[in-house]
């Protein structure tokens, strides 16, 4: 069982920067990758990075590459969304997942656990 808690969410303007944490607990942290995905009004759940256990590979949307950046601290249980240059098209409630999978996935079936979630609006 694992239990996940994301923060930093909050209201910024186009352009601006949010960096999000997500907490784990309850296994080893380093044992699985971590994702995160974003779900905007009407929409489907969508990938936005994910990072592989050691933290050494990482890979993103197409849509947020060169903006987002994600990390973790495997000492700290925590992993990060750094997010730059904001559009209000990233409006949304994100949440991070764990999944067993070495390197990670694009896919929202193969991750097993869920936070509930942190809202990110961006005003134009």
């Amino acid at each position: 069982q694992v239990q996940l808690g994301e923060s930093g969410g909050g209201l910024v303007q186009a352009g601006g920067s949010l960096r999000l944490s997500c907490a784990a607990s309850g296994r080893t942290f380093s044992s699985y990758a971590m994702g995160w995905f974003r779900q905007a009004p009407g929409k489907e759940r969508e990938f936005v990075a994910a990072i592989t256990r050691s933290g050494a590979t990482t890979f993103y949307a197409d849509s947020m590459k060169g903006r987002f950046t994600i990390s973790r601290d495997n000492a700290k249980n925590t992993v990060f969304l750094q997010m730059n240059s904001l559009k209000p098209e990233d409006t949304a409630v994100y949440y991070c997942a764990t999944t067993n999978l070495v390197y990670g996935s694009r896919r929202r079936a193969d991750y097993d656990y869920w936070g509930q979630g942190t809202q990110v609006t961006v005003s134009s």
